[in-house]
């Protein structure tokens, strides 16, 4: 996958993941709809890093991202813990009545992105319907 950033941004290892993430989308055919989305009153909910749509369906995408170093062997997916997913369900609800998509089929994805040394090499794993 061949990915364009025309900018020269200095981003941290997570906002660099989430920007690889959303392109990642991109090119399997999901429209991005929304990234760092949380509620912009009262206390927060949550923050979900990536809403997308494919198919006529809203996939609420968790981003963990890590870079690649010879001794580290955990999984990206490793940090989403029971307390994550249920701030994710929380601020998706949320989401869902602002938008009105009662209606709508939604599901959870979890996309893991490791970073290269020279933060241009890259891998990713897709985790799909992370709530069963």
């Amino acid at each position: 996958m061949k990915l364009l950033f025309w900018k020269k941004e200095k981003l941290n290892t997570g906002q660099l993941g989430e920007k690889i993430a959303a392109e990642y989308l991109k090119n399997k055919g999901y429209k991005v709809l929304e990234k760092n989305f949380k509620n912009p009153l009262g206390r927060r909910l949550g923050e979900i890093d990536i809403i997308a749509k494919k198919n006529g369906e809203i996939v609420f995408v968790e981003v963990k991202t890590r870079e690649l170093s010879a001794g580290d062997k955990s999984l990206p997916e490793e940090n989403i813990t029971k307390a994550k997913l249920h701030k994710l369900n929380k601020i998706a609800l949320f989401y869902i009545k602002q938008e009105n998509a009662w209606d709508k089929p939604y599901h959870f994805d979890a996309l893991s992105v490791w970073i290269g040394e020279n933060r241009k090499a890259f891998k990713i794993s897709h985790l799909e319907n992370i709530f069963i």
